[in-house]
């Protein structure tokens, strides 16, 4: 039952947490760790909450708190709430994850990683370095770009990968959102709701996305759907102007105008730093098996940057459980072999 309780306590203590004191630490810049987790995501922060709760010394190392959460919109499947926004479940994980006592390195990422005989050093893109006895990997995903002219230029400039994020930004004008998966529908669901007018461009020849999905977003009216077509260039010079696409059918080719663009074509595992260290399938995710272990004993991963399907937010913190969980027992055994 103890564990049990551990578990609902990422829910339950979100009622209480405004009235107690942070016990966390920032980080110093060097240091040594029985536990050294990657990433700050469902997946980075369950962990932490349980290996803190194992009094295992640990340090997380991450660009922010919440991950891909902070991009979600409206969250409709995670147990103990009906509806709740991407921003505000981030919040009560970073909340509970905070009233803990352990490192957390802010607003970095992990560059490199490398392996010693007792476990290993990882060093961070702001020349922080940490060893650690026993690590996790939950660094999750990025968006993955067009690559195509124009795109970084304008980046920030009509450019998006965030609906969530840059939506309200364009309220009433006339966008493109490129994809045809569920996060591409959701997206045009949250322009079309604000008034916008959508042209949803996917390069397959059917969207992919959810019926529910595409059937609330035809329900407003002001979405065309351009299949079989794909994104040759990106226009403007200070700001987005438009696009320019080619019918994969008959390789015509036109121009539309949009004040903005929004990038829904997938995600890429945030793993450079493992490259020839852990095995990675073709996808660049890290393997994993059931319990959450890579290729190296004492290394763990858990959530979206491990081959896990199902993206989802309860299965990633569900794995980062798991891992932490795997950490421990990892480091009871080492301890009673020669860490004495």
């Amino acid at each position: 039952m103890k564990e049990m309780n551990s578990a609902v306590g990422i829910i339950e203590s979100s009622t209480v947490n405004e009235t107690q004191p942070k016990k966390c630490l920032t980080a110093p810049e060097s240091g040594d760790y029985d536990a050294i987790i990657i990433g700050g995501g469902p997946a980075g922060i369950t962990a932490g909450v349980y290996l803190v709760r194992k009094q295992i010394k640990t340090l997380l190392i991450t660009p922010d708190l919440g991950g891909q959460v902070l991009w979600t919109y409206r969250v409709e499947n995670y147990p103990g709430y009906d509806v709740i926004s991407g921003w505000d479940l981030a919040s009560h994980f970073r909340e509970q994850l905070e009233l803990q006592p352990i490192h957390i390195k802010y607003n970095d990422k992990v560059a490199a990683l490398r392996l010693s005989e007792n476990g290993g050093t990882v060093e961070t893109e702001q020349g922080a370095e940490y060893s650690f006895k026993s690590l996790i990997a939950a660094s999750g995903k990025r968006s993955r770009p067009l690559d195509v002219p124009g795109e970084k230029k304008l980046t920030g400039r009509g450019v998006t990968y965030c609906a969530t994020c840059d939506a309200p930004l364009y309220r009433g004008q006339t966008v493109a959102v490129i994809g045809g998966g569920n996060s591409a529908l959701t997206a045009a669901n949250e322009l079309l709701a604000i008034g916008c007018t959508v042209h949803l461009l996917n390069n397959s020849p059917s969207l992919i996305a959810d019926g529910v999905l595409i059937d609330k977003a035809e329900s407003y009216g002001a979405m065309t759907v351009y299949l079989n077509s794909e994104v040759t260039g990106i226009n403007g010079d200070s700001v987005v102007t438009g696009i320019s696409i080619r019918n994969l059918d008959n390789n015509e080719c036109v121009n539309i105008e949009v004040t903005g663009v929004f990038v829904e074509i997938g995600l890429i595992p945030n793993t450079s730093y493992a490259q020839g260290v852990l095995d990675l399938n073709d996808m660049e995710e890290i393997i994993v098996n059931c319990n959450c272990e890579t290729s190296i004993p004492g290394i763990f991963a858990a959530g979206d940057v491990t081959i896990v399907p199902d993206k989802q937010i309860i299965i990633a913190a569900g794995e980062g459980a798991k891992a932490a969980l795997g950490v421990s027992e990892y480091l009871l055994h080492k301890k009673d072999d020669y860490w004495v």
